[in-house]
């Protein structure tokens, strides 16, 4: 990545990414957000503290966008005073972000591990936040060879935060799509193999397909959503899981669920389709694409949530209603879903386009548990013993809330 004359400019690029609400580490990826309208040409950027070279650097390449550039403003004012240590968790978890970015852009050193954890996860870090947020952040983009009195501080830095952090994967990523099955999590990675994450029969299957969603039935036939929007099975199969495939074969889905033995898509329209043995029931519940969906089996219908472009998910049980509830809402497009059924009700886990992850827990007054890891988010699955798992390109970290 280039950095500019001066240095800054990964720091300045993720401060830019976090004000247009997407997720990008390098120009040209800023570039692209604004060409696919994931962020909008014209806004105003703020970027205090960042280096003048790199804003310098940044803009004219924004300005190649060619209609509507965006406008870059740097307040007076550099960066906060105040050296850093690198490999100190407090330090770097305490000091101002933008200086710990140039230092380890600066260094050849992995400073027991921070210097990877933060290039890792520092969009997230760029944020104004408290330093045991910033550990938190940290621990869930450690890696493994990370030094264990790195990883004592930054676990006692992050007591105050929300969330602990559990197991972290470096070897299934990229992460695509996230499931999970009889107690077992199901993970598809960008080349197309689907690993079965338990240490006691563990599994990996590789199905050669470009994967945008996993799901399996009861009969234990695993079902994948390819890029195309097709279905293809692993398993025993049925006549309900052809005629899927022969309608999707036809009509491309851009999301996969399993409810009950029942198979829901979504679509580039906005709709749900659930196809079951009682028949076929369909809602319109976005405008524009439906990008996610999940089921949760409990009493009565399952709940089916589907989140969308438009930014929503949305509560629908197929059969009772013929619309659905808006339940989560903010204003970027939904990347993934996973729900799970509760003693309390339906627990699901929501990730959207700016990196942002909430965990909705069932409960009066219960506010969402929020979580950014840095990288775009991939894929979120809710565990059976009550944990988050969220995948990314880069790895796959369990969250525990406190």
């Amino acid at each position: 990545m280039t950095t500019g004359r001066g240095g800054g400019m990964r720091g300045t690029v993720w401060a830019a990414a976090n004000q247009l609400g997407v997720v990008a580490g390098t120009p040209a990826e800023l570039r692209s957000a604004l060409l696919s309208g994931a962020a909008t040409a014209g806004s105003r950027l703020v970027l205090p503290g960042a280096d003048p070279a790199a804003v310098t650097e940044l803009a004219a390449v924004m300005d190649e966008f060619g209609h509507g550039p965006v406008r870059i403003d740097t307040p007076p004012g550099g960066a906060a005073p105040g050296a850093v240590d690198p490999s100190d968790a407090v330090s770097v978890c305490s000091a101002d972000p933008q200086r710990v970015t140039l230092a380890y852009e600066e260094s050849e050193h992995d400073h027991g591990g921070l210097r990877t954890a933060w290039l890792r996860a520092g969009q997230a870090l760029v944020r104004e936040q408290e330093p045991a947020a910033r550990a938190l952040c940290l621990l869930a983009a450690l890696p493994a060879r990370a030094e264990p009195g790195v990883r004592t501080a930054l676990d006692r830095l992050a007591e105050a935060a929300p969330w602990s952090v559990g197991e972290v994967r470096e070897d299934v990523g990229p992460v695509v799509a996230a499931t999970v099955f009889a107690g077992r999590m199901l993970v598809a990675d960008r080349g197309g193999t689907v690993h079965g994450l338990d240490a006691a029969r563990p599994v990996a299957v590789a199905t050669g397909a470009r994967i945008r969603a996993v799901a399996a039935l009861p009969d234990t036939t695993v079902l994948l959503l390819d890029e195309r929007g097709r279905l293809r099975t692993h398993g025993p199969g049925s006549a309900l899981t052809a005629a899927v495939q022969a309608t999707l074969a036809a009509h491309p889905g851009t999301a996969l669920a399993v409810s009950r033995g029942a198979v829901v898509v979504g679509d580039r329209t906005g709709s749900v389709h659930a196809f079951g043995a009682a028949g076929l029931h369909q809602a319109a519940l976005h405008c524009g694409r439906v990008t996610a969906l999940a089921a949760a089996d409990g009493d009565g219908p399952p709940a089916v949530l589907s989140g969308g472009a438009d930014g929503s998910v949305r509560r629908w049980r197929p059969g009772r209603r013929a619309s659905g509830t808006t339940v989560a809402e903010r204003p970027c497009p939904v990347v993934a879903l996973h729900a799970a059924a509760t003693a309390d009700g339906t627990a699901f886990a929501v990730a959207w386009a700016d990196g942002l992850v909430e965990l909705h827990r069932p409960g009066r007054g219960r506010a969402p548990l929020g979580f950014r890891p840095g990288p775009a988010v991939r894929a979120v699955a809710l565990t059976p013993d009550d944990a988050l798992a969220v995948g990314t390109d880069e790895t796959l970290c369990v969250l525990r809330p406190r």
